[in-house]
């Protein structure tokens, strides 16, 4: 099972290390890691997506409180809250495959942001569903590079994951 957890950390040097450190010397798989800035300079908010039955979450979340610069560690459940993933996917595009590219980029909702003579960036935000999705789509072209940013997510509604 894929679970995803929200950390507040001090905004501090070496706290990302100590934190991916931890899942290394416990033999946890991250699967997604995000990083940003909160609404408080002081503090930054990792959302990390990770694998791994009822147990491995109960000990990730425990190993995790117990970490230095760790404020607050939050599981997210799915049915609760929202998740987006953003990618550029950079494809091959001649005169000839513009167009369905363009027709993709449409019905995805999905935006170009760059046009080169032999290739498109495609900008796609969605759950991971929607970007897996686009990224099967536009193999057939020819993808050239492609960054992804992994899950970010928040609770729905009134609640928050506060400080």
């Amino acid at each position: 099972m894929r679970h995803t957890i929200a950390v507040i950390v001090e905004n501090t040097p070496g706290a990302l290390t100590r934190i991916s450190g931890m899942f290394s010397r416990r033999s946890f798989n991250i699967d997604s890691l995000t990083v940003g800035a909160t609404d408080h300079p002081d503090y930054s908010r990792m959302t990390i997506c990770v694998h791994g039955d009822e147990e491995v979450l109960e000990q990730v979340i425990k190993q995790l409180s117990k970490l230095i610069n760790v404020i607050r560690v939050s599981l997210l459940e799915p049915n609760e809250s929202v998740e987006r993933e953003l990618a550029l996917i950079k494809v091959n595009a001649d005169k000839d495959s513009r167009s369905e590219i363009m027709q993709l980029v449409s019905v995805f909702r999905a935006k170009i942001i760059d046009v080169a003579p032999r290739s498109m960036v495609i900008e796609v935000t969605g759950d991971e569903q929607k970007v897996d999705a686009m990224v099967r789509l536009l193999r057939q072209f020819g993808i050239k590079e492609m960054a992804r940013t992994g899950r970010v997510s928040m609770v729905r509604g009134t609640k928050v994951v506060k400080v």
